[in-house]
């Protein structure tokens, strides 16, 4: 192994494109390698470690597949249950038609749906469903009470006919609550983080946890609208745009202090996170010997489900392939993909940068992150991917 191939990509991406970044390399529950570049605090310059919090956003949503699959592997669900077995909202939904008005869906969504993108939801965080749960939570908007209301939003296609990148997984993160009867963030930090010694994860912001954050950034091309000149002044120039720092906020990924979303919400240095790309690429067996999940959940994990019918949706640019299984890309072309790695190889990355990968038949697990917003994931993604192999081969 010579990571000095992933060193100098780390350096050449703080170099033209994100203000700092972080990485940690795991190799059959060993870590191997541990690198920072570039600064968490570029208006003060203030150096990345790789200890900084931060944002993680759909890099969250690999913990919550595992929260369930935990419950798939302990006989409390199954992946062809209807969802309204556990929210019965769900039972009656409606499909929206190419002419504006809706008709009753003919299939149930099932729990694989909610793992896999296909049960026909969107992203939308502002939903009259969405207003509703506030009015009735007094603004708390816990989990459970917004998946609920979510039922009365018309689905965009009939259950499994379509893929569609959707707030499926934070429903999937009330499912866990509902059948655990815990907080959605108890269960994971008591049945992922604590047996992996994952101390430092974290759902919801507080002013410690703050103090800790890298600041977060966002890459605005120039004359974007929301970059005025002033902002463009202090910002940094790449050859892509300008870097603004934008605040620690998640905006509307967390509508509520009750809010455990399942599909945005952790907060974790990368050292921490990479513990459990670690596990998941040891067959679900921590570097601390405690296991999360057996082998054959994980390879269920990054089983392709893609259909047909659902393939079509699947269309972005950094995932050509790619299949995805539950909750997770997952490598079945490498020729399509220009990829080093194996067949299998899988794992999903978030709107700052953070992205996780994950390969049982090499035992490699990595997390890296930058905090930067719009975070170039067609450049980065596939360039680490194949740095990292190269470097492991070196």
């Amino acid at each position: 192994m010579n990571f000095q191939l992933l060193k100098n990509f780390m350096d050449h991406l703080t170099a033209e494109i994100v203000p700092g970044n972080a990485v940690c390399v795991y190799v059959r529950g060993q870590e191997v390698f541990r690198y920072a570049s570039g600064y968490a605090d570029m208006e003060n310059r203030i150096p990345m470690t790789g200890d900084e919090l931060l944002n993680i956003y759909s890099c969250s949503k690999v913990a919550t597949a595992v929260a369930a699959a935990q419950l798939v592997e302990q006989g409390r669900i199954l992946i062809n249950d209807p969802l309204c077995d556990y929210l019965p909202e769900y039972r009656q939904m409606q499909v929206r038609q190419p002419d504006g008005t809706t008709a009753p869906a003919k299939q149930l969504i099932r729990i694989g749906d909610l793992f896999g993108m296909t049960a026909g939801f969107d992203y939308n965080l502002r939903s009259p469903a969405h207003k509703k749960a506030k009015m009735q939570t007094n603004g708390a908007m816990d989990t459970v009470t917004v998946a609920r209301c979510m039922a009365e939003n018309p689905l965009l296609y009939e259950p499994g006919t379509g893929w569609e990148y959707s707030l499926a997984h934070d429903v999937l993160a009330a499912v866990v609550s509902v059948v655990s009867g815990m907080k959605f963030r108890d269960y994971v930090q008591r049945n992922i983080f604590e047996p992996l010694d994952i101390w430092d994860a974290h759902y919801h912001r507080t002013p410690e946890v703050e103090a800790r954050m890298a600041q977060q950034y966002r890459l605005c091309p120039r004359n974007a609208p929301e970059l005025d000149s002033v902002a463009a002044q202090r910002g940094r120039q790449t050859r892509n745009g300008v870097i603004v720092n934008v605040g620690p906020s998640v905006g509307s990924f967390v509508p509520g202090p009750e809010y455990d979303s399942g599909g945005a919400g952790i907060i974790v240095s990368v050292p921490e996170y990479a513990k459990l790309a670690a596990a998941l690429a040891n067959g679900g067996l921590g570097a601390n010997g405690q296991r999360i999940l057996s082998p054959a959940t994980v390879r269920l994990m990054h089983t392709d489900r893609l259909t047909t019918a659902t393939r079509s949706g699947y269309n972005w640019e950094h995932l050509q392939g790619y299949g995805y299984g539950l909750g997770v890309r997952t490598l079945v072309d490498p020729a399509a993909a220009g990829a080093l790695s194996p067949v299998g190889e899988f794992g999903w990355g978030g709107a700052a940068g953070a992205t996780l990968l994950a390969d049982t038949r090499y035992g490699v697990g990595v997390f890296y992150a930058h905090h930067m917003l719009n975070p170039q994931e067609w450049y980065y993604q596939p360039r680490l991917r194949n740095v990292v192999y190269a470097a492991l081969e070196a």
